[in-house]
């Protein structure tokens, strides 16, 4: 019997502070978490292989035959029969990158995603996306959004829309339970799907390819552009353009979000801005946590990156390539530092630690609010993490 094992490679690094609470296959993508993905590709659950601390919550099964899938590579259908098709003790490999490999119990107890053990290697033609930078994230979430679309409607037939609503085109899905009243939604381009329980409120107009997941409301009078991804349990509001909420975060206000990712946890306070073009329309950099430096992305169009469990004050403006680590206090006047380090409380006229159980304490009462337990392994996460993120804080 095969056993699934997502591992991750240097990418883990780069793609901080969106990998502090979570392994890398488990950022959402598209419509789905890059572990969903495979899980429905290949018809079997997975376990991960990521750092210690999170380990409890993303546990590893070790069986006898074991294939290990980089966790930072969005499976497609091709990939599947290559992967299964492994000898034990071989690899998958495109150029340097390791796509896949096969196991046994005694080789995986060697294996770390530093010093692989010496396998066969075999390469594959099949192109796929890999995500290595946080940008990469919103650069390929359309695709995504048309792929997990694809991967998830097939041979099923939508809810019905409400005679309230306009559709322009024929590429909308819509789960059981989901409400959608007066509202305009743009398939032309690109499908759109709303999940299970979504609600999407009066006046909003959404174009595609776009997901709402399940139990997320967009509120009244919202403009979802194409490329955006409202994870499960968000509330969405104002202008929000090529940007991926990852789940029970809230920016249920107006103002304008674009080429953003915003991990889970998160609340943006009304009328919070993100600028996602320079006035010179020159290249956005944006902070490496690899390099410990701002690099060129060499985009024109880059937004916000926010780590887990941050909060943003009214009237919070964040310029161009701003990237905030996790459980963060933002709030002031003027446009924000680009880069603001993990528990960090202040702002425009200047920051102090956020001290841990006051963050703990945020995080409880935020998970009660969804009736979903706080356990001890979640509170030696934020010590971790806590330690792990102070140089960036000094």
């Amino acid at each position: 019997m095969p056993n699934f094992i997502l591992f991750e490679d240097n990418s883990r690094i780069s793609l901080r502070p969106l990998t502090f609470f979570r392994p890398v296959s488990a950022i959402r993508i598209g419509i789905l978490t890059i572990a969903e993905k495979w899980e429905k590709r290949l018809q079997h659950p997975v376990s991960f292989l990521t750092e210690i601390y999170l380990q409890e919550k993303f546990t590893l099964k070790v069986g006898t035959n074991n294939y290990l899938l980089n966790g930072s590579i969005l499976p497609n259908q091709e990939l599947i029969p290559e992967i299964l098709s492994l000898e034990p003790d071989s690899s998958l490999m495109h150029n340097d990158t390791v796509i896949a490999m096969h196991l046994t119990a005694e080789s995986l107890k060697h294996f770390n995603s530093i010093n692989a053990p010496e396998l066969r290697a075999k390469e594959s033609k099949v192109p796929f996306i890999k995500i290595d930078n946080t940008w990469d994230i919103f650069i390929n979430n359309k695709q995504a959004i048309y792929d997990d679309f694809m991967l998830i409607t097939r041979g099923r037939s939508s809810a019905k829309l409400s005679a309230t609503s306009k559709v322009i085109g024929n590429n909308l899905f819509i789960e059981e339970g989901a409400s959608i009243e007066c509202s305009s939604i743009n398939t032309v381009n690109g499908p759109v799907y709303i999940g299970k329980g979504a609600e999407v409120m009066q006046g909003c107009h959404i174009e595609g390819p776009a997901a709402v997941c399940e139990h997320s409301v967009l509120k009244m009078g919202a403009l979802i552009y194409k490329g955006t991804t409202i994870g499960p349990w968000c509330k969405a509001g104002g202008e929000i353009s090529n940007s991926i909420l990852f789940g029970y975060s809230s920016k249920a206000h107006d103002g304008f979000l674009g080429d953003s990712v915003i991990a889970e946890w998160c609340n943006l306070g009304a009328g919070t801005i993100t600028s996602n073009l320079k006035n010179n329309y020159k290249p956005v950099k944006q902070w490496s946590y690899s390099l410990g430096k701002f690099v060129d992305t060499g985009l024109q169009f880059c937004g916000l990156v926010m780590g887990d469990h941050c909060k943003t004050g009214i009237h919070t403006m964040f310029n161009s390539g701003t990237t905030i680590g996790v459980c963060s206090n933002i709030f002031g006047a003027n446009y924000q530092r680009n880069f603001i380090p993990s528990f960090s409380w202040g702002g425009t006229s200047g920051f102090k630690k956020h001290i841990l159980t006051e963050a703990i304490y945020t995080a409880k009462a935020v998970y009660a609010r969804r009736e979903l337990p706080f356990s001890p392994a979640d509170e030696n996460i934020f010590n971790e993490i806590f330690e792990l993120t102070n140089e960036n804080r000094q």
